[in-house]
C-alpha cells in the first residue's frame, strides 16, 4: 500500500483522472470500498429471536416432557412460543429488506471529474486522486483537499459535534461525513475507505445494536421482574416436589406452566408490531430509518414544518419587479445580470433567470446566500460591457434585513420606506415572497467572511422583486387531518412572517394565527421564547440556529416534536427534534440525519404514519392489560395453591386458557386497534389500577371457586364412599381434582374474555376501566370464543386433548355465578375508583 501511495500524482481540477487511471488505481487498492452493512444478517435475526433465556427454558422443559412420554404436552408448551418466533423472524426479515432498500436509496452520490467530464458515480467508484465536485447540501464522501478557486462553508458537526460552519478554500482539508452548506468547489480524494476519518470514527458504531424504546424498556423491566419471581416459584415448586414425593413428569409439567407466566412473547409482540408498522408505512411513502421512530410517531403532538419545499413545492415563479430609484428597464437589466453573474445559484435565482435572462459579468467577490444572513451579494469592479450593471456592490435579500443598511431617505419611518413597506405588505398578503435589491458604489466594501459577512451602511435601494411559490396540492387536507389527530402545526420559514401567514391561511390554518419573527426571537431569552412558542403558529425570517432554539423551546415546554425539512438549513432542527423527517428530494444532509424519509416529497404521507404509531400504541395498551392481568391472576392462584399443596392447573388446561383469553384476542386487537391521541407518561403506571384490580379480584374468585369445588367434590366422595364399590370410590376420588381444575379453567377463560370486553368497551356500561371505543368487534370476538370453549367441552376428543373433565350442573352453576359476581364487583370498584381512593388516602 505504501508503494501504491507513491504512485499517486496530483491531477488538475479541469480534467481529473482518466478512466484507465481510475481502474489502475483501483487495482492498486486505492478504491473507496463500500461501508459494511448496517443491518443485521439473517443469521443474527434467527439467533436473537430463537436463543433467548425463556425460549431455551421452555424448549428444555418440553424436551423433558417428551422424554417422559408426554409428547402432546411438549408440543402444546412450545406451540405458542414457536409461532411467536416464526412471526418475529419473518417480519424482521421483511423489515431488514425494506431498511436495506432505504439505505440504498438514501446513500450519498458523488460527482466526479473523469476525462474532463463531470458525471455522477456511486461512492464506491471513487479512487485516490479523483477530483470531486461539491455543491450546497452535498456530502463530502472521502477525505481530501480543496483544489481550484472555489470556496465553501462546511458543516463538520457529525464529526466534531460543533455546529459552527467552517470556511474551506484551496489547500484546506475536507473530511468525509461533513457537508457543504454554501459555495461550490472541487476537492481531490486523498484518503478513502477505512483510511477516511469518518470510517475510523464509526468503525465500531456501524454494528447493529438494538435500541429499546421507552415502552420496550418498561416491558423489558416487567419481563425481568417476572422472570425473577418465576425462578423463585420454580425453586419452591422443586422443594414441594421433594417433600411431597411428586412424580418427575408432574413436576416438569408444573414447572412448564410456571415458566409460561414469563411474558416473553409480549416483548416480542411489541417488536413485531413496530416492525409491521415500519413495513406498512412504506405503502404510504414513508421510509423508516430508525426503528424507534414508530413509537416517536405515536407521541408526536407538535409538527414543525419548513415552508419552502415542504409546505410548498419549491417551484418559484417571478411575478413582478418594481423599480424604486432607477428606470424600470435598467432595474430589470441589473437584476438579470446580477443573477447570471453569480456563480452560486438557488431556487430564487433560477426563477429570476428563467423570466429575465441576463449576461454573466466579471465579478471580484461573491457572498453566496445564507439562511443565517438572509442576503447574497456580488462585487463588480470593472465595466467591460455596455450595461446598467456598473462597478459597485449589489445585494439581494429580505427587505427587513437590508433596510438596516439603507440610506437615510429609506430608513424605517421615512416616507420613502413607508411606500416600500406598503408595496411589500400588499404582496405578502397574497402569499408572495418579496426581495429587495440594493446598491453601494464601493465594491471593495464586500468580503466573503461566511455568516460573518456584512454590508456597508447608506446603500441605495434599486427595486423590489416578488415571487410566488406553488402550494402542494394535498397540503390543506393533510394539515386538517393533522389537527383532527390532535397534532398542532407550526410553520418555520426563512420568509417574512406575513408571507408565510398568507400561505397558512390558504391551507386552512385559520385567520387568527400568531406570528413571530427572527429579529424578535433574537431579543428574547430562552424562558421568554418558551412562553410563546406554544401559542405561536408562524415563525418567519428564522435562521437555522433560531429553528433549533424553537424546537428546543417546544421540547422544554413538554411537547413531543416532529420536524419536517428538506434543506441544509433544517439539519440542526431535525437533529434537535424528537423525530426528524426529510423529503426525498431534499439535501443529503437532511436525509442523513432524518429518522423518516418521505419518498413522495409530500408531508401528507406522514399523517398515516402518525396515525399508525397511535394505532400501534393504543393496541399495545389493551394487549398489556390482558397480558398483565392474566399473568398476575394465574400467578397468584398458583402461588396460593402451592402454599396449600394442590397444583390448580394442568399444562393443557393452561394452554387453552392462554389461547382463548390472551392469544387470539391480543392478535385481533393489534389488527383492529384504532388511532387516537395517546396519553403521555409511563404506560405501566397508567395500567396499574386496571391490572391490580383485575388481578386481586380475579385471583380471589378463582381460588374460592377452585377450592370450593374441590372441597365440595371431596365431601361428596366421602359421603358416597359407603354406597359405592371400592373401584367406583377410587375413580370418583381420582376425578375430584381434574373436575376442580376444569372448573377453574372455565372460570379463567370466561374471566379473561369478559376482561377483553372491559378493555375494549362497546358501550358506556362497560366503559369503567377503559375508554369507550364504540366498536363491537372485540365483544363479538369474546362472545364467539366463549361459544368456542363451550363447543370444545362438548366434543370428547377436544375435551380430552385439553385435559378438560365433564362438569356437572353444580360446577357449571358455580362458574356462572362466580363470573357474574366478579363482573358486577369489578365494575363497581372501577366505577367508584375504590382502589385509587384507597391508595390516595
Amino acid at each position: 500500500m505504501a508503494q501504491a501511495q507513491l504512485d499517486v500524482t496530483l491531477s488538475t481540477p479541469l480534467t481529473g483522472l482518466s478512466e484507465s487511471d481510475a481502474q489502475a488505481r483501483r487495482a492498486q487498492g486505492l478504491g473507496n470500498s463500500a461501508p459494511p452493512p448496517t443491518s443485521r444478517t439473517y443469521g443474527q435475526i434467527l439467533r436473537q429471536n430463537v436463543f433467548t433465556l425463556i425460549n431455551i427454558s421452555l424448549f428444555t422443559l418440553a424436551m423433558g416432557l417428551a422424554l417422559l412420554g408426554r409428547l402432546g404436552d411438549a408440543l402444546i408448551s412450545t406451540g405458542i412460543i414457536s409461532l411467536n418466533i416464526i412471526v418475529s423472524v419473518v417480519q424482521e426479515v421483511r423489515a431488514k429488506r425494506a431498511l436495506d432498500r432505504i439505505a440504498l436509496l438514501t446513500r450519498p452520490t458523488a460527482t466526479v471529474v473523469r476525462d474532463g467530464q463531470e458525471r455522477d458515480v456511486s461512492p464506491d467508484e471513487v479512487v485516490v486522486g479523483d477530483i470531486l465536485k461539491v455543491d450546497p447540501g452535498d456530502q463530502i464522501i472521502v477525505d481530501g483537499r480543496i483544489v481550484g478557486d472555489g470556496r465553501i462553508m462546511v458543516d463538520e458537526s457529525q464529526l466534531t459535534g460543533e455546529s459552527n460552519l467552517i470556511p474551506k478554500k484551496s489547500g484546506d482539508q475536507v473530511f468525509s461525513g461533513s457537508f457543504c452548506i454554501t459555495g461550490r468547489g472541487y476537492y481531490e480524494a486523498e484518503k478513502v475507505g477505512e483510511q477516511s476519518l469518518s470510517n475510523q470514527i464509526t468503525t465500531g458504531a456501524r454494528a447493529f445494536r438494538r435500541v429499546l424504546t421507552p415502552l420496550q424498556s418498561e416491558i423489558n423491566l416487567v419481563v425481568k421482574i417476572t422472570l425473577i419471581v418465576v425462578v423463585y416459584f420454580e425453586f419452591i415448586l422443586f422443594l414441594n416436589a421433594l417433600v411431597n414425593e411428586k412424580s418427575l413428569a408432574d413436576s416438569v409439567e408444573n414447572a412448564t406452566i410456571l415458566a409460561g407466566l414469563v411474558p416473553n412473547g409480549l416483548f416480542l409482540s411489541i417488536s413485531v408490531a413496530y416492525a409491521l408498522g415500519a413495513v406498512r408505512l412504506i405503502q404510504f411513502g414513508a421510509l423508516v430509518q430508525q426503528a424507534n421512530s414508530i413509537e416517536s410517531l405515536s407521541h408526536v403532538n407538535v409538527l414543525c414544518l419548513d415552508k419552502t419545499g415542504t409546505l410548498t413545492a419549491n417551484r418559484l415563479q417571478l411575478k413582478e419587479t418594481h423599480a424604486l430609484t432607477i428606470d424600470q428597464a435598467d432595474f430589470d437589466a441589473i437584476l438579470a445580470d446580477m443573477v447570471a453573474s453569480a456563480a452560486t445559484g438557488n431556487k430564487t435565482s433560477e426563477a429570476i433567470a428563467a423570466a429575465r435572462p441576463g449576461v454573466a459579468r466579471p465579478i471580484a467577490v461573491e457572498v453566496p446566500f445564507s439562511s443565517a444572513r438572509k442576503w447574497s451579494a456580488i462585487a463588480v469592479t470593472q465595466q467591460e460591457y455596455v450595461s446598467p450593471l456598473r462597478p459597485g456592490l449589489y445585494a439581494m435579500g429580505a427587505p427587513e434585513i437590508l433596510q438596516r443598511s439603507m440610506e437615510p431617505s429609506y430608513t424605517p419611518g421615512s416616507p420613502g420606506w413607508d411606500r416600500v413597506a406598503d408595496w411589500i405588505r400588499q404582496r405578502t398578503d397574497q402569499g408572495l415572497r418579496v426581495l429587495l435589491i440594493a446598491y453601494f458604489p464601493d465594491s471593495t466594501r464586500l468580503a466573503d467572511d461566511g455568516d460573518a459577512s456584512t454590508l456597508p451602511p447608506d446603500m441605495t435601494p434599486l427595486g423590489l422583486v416578488s415571487l410566488s411559490d406553488e402550494l402542494r396540492p394535498d397540503v390543506d387536507q393533510a394539515l386538517k387531518a393533522f389537527q383532527e389527530a390532535g397534532v398542532a402545526t407550526k410553520i418555520i420559514s426563512g420568509d417574512s412572517p406575513e408571507t408565510v401567514a398568507a400561505l397558512a391561511r390558504q391551507v386552512g390554518l385559520g385567520p387568527d394565527i400568531a406570528l413571530l419573527s427572527g429579529p424578535q426571537i433574537d431579543e428574547m431569552t430562552n424562558e421568554q421564547l418558551r412562553a410563546l412558542v406554544g401559542s405561536t403558529t408562524i415563525f418567519g425570517r428564522i435562521t437555522p440556529q433560531q429553528k433549533k432554539r424553537i424546537v428546543e423551546a417546544l421540547r422544554a415546554d413538554g411537547s413531543y416534536v416532529a420536524m419536517i425539512g428538506d434543506g441544509v438549513n433544517d439539519a440542526l432542527s431535525l437533529k434537535q427534534a424528537n423525530l426528524g423527517v426529510a423529503m426525498q428530494s431534499g439535501s443529503q444532509v437532511t436525509r442523513s440525519v432524518a429518522d423518516i424519509i418521505l419518498m413522495g416529497d409530500s408531508f401528507s404521507a406522514l399523517l398515516p404514519a402518525v396515525r399508525e404509531g397511535q394505532r400501534i400504541l393504543n393496541g399495545m395498551q389493551a394487549i398489556l392489560k390482558l397480558f398483565l392481568a392474566r399473568i398476575g391472576t394465574v400467578g397468584l392462584v398458583i402461588l396460593s395453591s402451592m402454599l396449600i399443596g394442590v397444583f390448580p392447573l394442568q399444562l393443557r388446561q393452561g394452554s387453552i386458557v392462554t389461547l382463548l383469553s390472551v392469544g387470539i384476542p391480543t392478535v385481533v386487537i393489534a389488527v383492529i386497534a384504532r388511532p387516537g391521541v395517546f396519553p403521555r407518561g409511563s404506560l405501566i403506571r397508567r395500567l396499574f389500577t386496571f391490572v391490580a384490580t383485575s388481578v386481586l379480584s380475579g385471583s380471589v374468585f378463582a381460588i374460592l371457586i377452585f377450592y370450593g369445588v374441590y372441597l365440595y367434590l371431596s365431601i361428596l366422595v366421602n359421603n358416597d364412599a359407603g354406597a359405592l364399590s371400592a373401584d367406583q370410590a377410587r375413580r370418583l376420588a381420582e376425578a375430584t381434582l381434574p373436575r376442580a381444575e376444569t372448573t377453574l379453567a372455565w372460570f379463567l377463560v370466561f374471566y379473561g374474555l369478559f376482561l377483553v370486553i372491559f378493555v375494549q368497551p362497546p358501550t358506556k356500561w362497560w366503559a369503567v376501566g377503559s375508554d369507550l371505543i364504540n366498536d363491537w368487534r372485540p365483544t363479538i370476538l369474546s362472545v364467539s370464543l366463549m361459544f368456542l370453549f363451550l363447543l370444545i367441552n362438548q366434543v370428547p376428543r377436544l375435551r380430552r386433548f385439553f385435559a378438560l373433565s365433564p362438569l356437572g350442573p353444580v360446577e357449571i352453576g358455580v362458574v356462572v355465578v362466580g363470573v357474574i359476581a366478579w363482573v358486577l364487583l369489578i365494575r363497581f370498584i372501577w366505577r367508584h375508583s375504590l382502589l385509587d381512593r384507597f391508595l390516595s388516602t
